[in-house]
This record gives C-alpha cells, structure tokens and sequence, in this order.
C-alpha cells in the first residue's frame, strides 16, 4: 500500500472529559467517539506543558522544553529551526507536509498589539515555513488572528468581518464570553478545518502528512450561537471546588483564586480573583466552550471522511490536544502552573494504518513526546534521538514510569498516582504534592505531610536525574 497518510488532529485547550467519550453529557463528539472507539487509546497520556508553545514544540520535535529550548509563552525562545523536527525528517521522507491552523512555535509579541488594529505577521508565517513546511493556511490562535494578519485574518477582512470580531475579543467587559459575531462558517476552527478537507481532497500523489491544529476551544469562548442551541445545560459536569482548599498561601492558585494571581482567568476577574466570578457567568462560559467542542467535532467528521476517501485506510490519525483547561474546577480557568488532571491529562486516540481496526485502552504514561517516534514509525523512516518512543511498538504500550510537565519557572512529575510540583519564578515559590489515589479531585497539598516524605523525596530525585544531562552533561 505504501507509506501511509499520517493526519494528526490536535485541539488547544481541550479537556479530555468534555469528549462523550469520556462522558460529557452536555453535548455529543460522534465523530471524535468513533475514531477513539477504532483507536489505541491512551488514558494516561500527559501533556509536558501546561503552555501552548513548549507543548506544540514537544510534538515536533519528540523533545522536552528545557531540551528543545522552547520552553516559554512568553520569553524570547522560538524553536531552533537547526533542531531536527517532525516536518522536516517527513519532507526527507517523501511526504508532503501541511499545516492548518495553529502553529505557535515562537512567541507571540503580545506587547505590541493594539484594540484599533491589526498588525503584520508575515515575519512568522515564513519562519514557520521554515521548519519544513510544503503547505500552510495559518490560523495562529484566536487571538492572534485579531491582532496579527494571519491567513485567516486576511480572509476575514476581506469578507469585511474582522473588525467586529477584534472588538468582541478587546471587550474587557465580556470576560471572554461571547457569541462569534459572524456566520458560523467563519468560525476559526471551522474555517481550519475546511482548510484542511480541501487540500486532503486535493492532495498530489505523494503521502501526506497534515497537522489539523484547531486553535479552540481555547479561549476566548467564543461558540457561534447556534451551536450554544446544542449543548445540554442540565447535562454539565458540576465543577470542583472544595471549600478553603486555596485558603493557604503556599498553594500554588491561592492569588489566582482570592486575587492577584497569574491564571488566565484571574486577568478577567473582578479584582483579578476568581472567586468573584459569579454562577451565571461560569454557566455560560462553560456552555460556549462545550459549543466549541460540538463545532470542532463536526470538523473533524469531515476530516475523517475526506482522508477515508482519498486513503481508504493507509492512514495513520492521531487525535491529541497541547493541554487541557480548568474550566470552574477549583475555581478557576485557564491553565497557568496547573497540574491538575484537567490539564495535565490530555486525550490521546491513535488509529493505526490497515484495514483491521486494533483497539485498546491503556494505562501507561504516554506524552505528547512519543507523537514524533510514532509518525516516523508510521512512515517507515529511521528513528531519531528523542525523549518519545513509538506506540506502534510493544503492542502499544510505553515503558516509561514517569512523565514530566515543564514550562518557564516550572517543573512536575508524576509516576501515575502521585503528583509532585516545583514552581520557582520571581516572586513566586511554591511545593505542592497531590495525591490522584486517596484525593481523587486533587484539593489536599501532601507536601509538608510527613507521611509524605519518602514519595516527595523520590519524585525530587527523578527531576534531578531528568535534568542532570542537559544542565551538567
């Protein structure tokens, strides 16, 4: 059959237990349940950043942050394009390459931006190019698409409807929470992934490898209405908050719940505290969230049945997100310094190439590092030096016995059942050890528990160990 299609679908933001396969009550992801029902599915798949960049970077590269260097939203660290990269082994290949949507594989200007404006960006669109791309409709992120002429702001200014939308996500008085103020159509993620069914349909006659990256439903929260009309209200999933569970200050989201803190939700807040937010703004933040997930599943169908079409079944698809979202747990949202579940745990379907459909659901550590191995796998290329292994291999199991999550002044571990986390970044100075086994909902911080000792020690150990090469090889 030849090497096959390799489609690799990712969400930004996306948590896991919003999927109906994991149980969501409060809308249906047919499509993205079907292909999970086909897959090897990994329920303990973590990501190994709780940011959009080093986690993007990780799948790219099959590298850990501190090791590709990409390990900030916010510091001046894009990707080194002299790093091998999943683009360029696969264009060496014989592959195609193609990106829709999302890239963020170097800082966002964030300071330059202007309410009245959007500015150029075709400075990273060609630097994305750069790593190894044939084709490209760029989408940078919602946001991005407002302050920066992307591919798709283009097209939307052209059809006249770019300066409604920038005004909706410069509103701080929406808390961002609104209804898309266009045709559903022109939805981001819609528009990505008709970007991506038509160069699927259209694609020449070498193999293909295409990024579907969906920059929802990462904030702002921004569902057309008629897919608001769908989500279930009755069927959300309650949020978790325990009470006084951040009433220490040595917690990690103390500011962030009772104000001053660094969260993405906390910048919204009134008096920067999550705490604040009243139950009728968190129902419709977590309805038009929800309704994001719903436009993105039907996206994905028509991804799905474009490459059945055109592949039959020599394809490999993978089904992923960069992280996870709080979404009301703990009184919060956003993803900054997490290591909750909500997440660190990202889904993870991989649908092997062949005719027979092999499913499984496994429990060991996967990370977003083993998408790279795999891929090369796939493709039949040689393997190259990573911290991933491949999940066509072992009958798809992972040998690892824990996986880390990195960003800039952060660091945690997990070897499945407890959590260690090291926050050290200006002012801020936090320990927290959570324990998944006997606090299921992650609200009790073991750190300074005696009992706890021995585990912490042992998990401080593994990170010294994890860094020890890279620092002082």
């Amino acid at each position: 059959m030849g090497q096959p299609a390799i489609i690799l679908i990712s969400c930004d933001e996306l948590r896991r237990d919003t999927l109906s396969f994991y149980g969501n009550r409060a809308i249906a992801t047919p499509n993205i349940d079907g292909l999970a029902e086909e897959s090897f599915v990994y329920d303990e798949c973590h990501t190994v950043s709780p940011w959009c960049l080093p986690a993007r970077c990780s799948i790219l590269t099959g590298l850990y942050p501190h090791r590709s260097g990409a390990y900030s939203n916010f510091r001046k660290c894009p990707l080194d394009g002299n790093i091998k990269n999943l683009f360029k082994e696969l264009k060496a290949g014989s592959y195609q390459t193609s990106l829709f949507g999302k890239c963020h594989f170097a800082p966002v200007p964030y300071g330059d931006t202007k309410p009245d404006r959007t500015l150029p960006y075709d400075e990273f669109r060609d630097y994305y190019v750069s790593l190894g791309l044939d084709h490209l409709d760029l989408e940078d992120d919602k946001q991005v698409s407002v302050w920066f002429f992307d591919d798709y702001s283009k097209e939307l200014e052209k059809a006249g409807l770019l300066k409604a939308y920038r005004d909706k996500v410069w509103d701080r008085s929406l808390q961002k929470v609104f209804s898309f103020p266009a045709p559903a159509e022109w939805h981001p993620d819609f528009w990505v992934g008709e970007k991506a069914v038509s160069y699927i349909k259209n694609a020449d006659q070498r193999p293909l490898f295409a990024w579907v990256s969906f920059s929802g439903p990462h904030y702002p929260f921004d569902a057309p209405a008629p897919y608001q009309d769908r989500v279930d209200r009755a069927g959300l999933r309650p949020m978790k908050l325990k009470e006084g569970e951040l009433a220490d200050p040595g917690r990690i989201q103390h500011k962030s719940f009772y104000g001053g803190g660094n969260i993405d939700g906390a910048a919204q807040a009134p008096g920067r505290a999550c705490m604040n937010f009243t139950a009728p703004y968190w129902e419709r933040l977590r309805v038009n969230y929800n309704a994001n997930v719903a436009l993105i599943d039907d996206q994905v169908g028509k991804i799905l049945e474009a490459v059945k079409q055109r592949y039959g079944d020599n394809a490999l698809i993978i089904f992923t997100a960069d992280h996870g979202e709080m979404l009301g747990n703990h009184g919060l949202w956003g993803k900054h310094n997490c290591a909750y579940d909500e997440v660190w745990r990202v889904p993870l379907f991989v649908r092997r190439p062949g005719g027979e459909r092999k499913s499984a659901r496994l429990s060991c550590l996967a990370n977003l590092t083993d998408l790279l191995p795999t891929c090369l796998d796939a493709a039949g290329l040689p393997p190259i030096e990573c911290d991933g292994e491949s999940l066509l291999k072992n009958e798809g199991l992972c040998k690892r016995d824990v996986t880390f999550g990195e960003g800039e002044g952060y660091i945690a571990v997990t070897d499945g059942r407890y959590k260690y986390i090291h926050v050290q970044k200006g002012e801020e100075r936090y320990r927290e050890l959570l324990d998944r086994l006997e606090d299921p909902d992650e609200c009790t911080n073991f750190a300074a528990h005696p009992a706890y000792a021995g585990t912490r020690a042992r998990l401080q150990e593994r990170i010294l160990e994890h860094f020890m090469p890279k620092v002082l090889p």
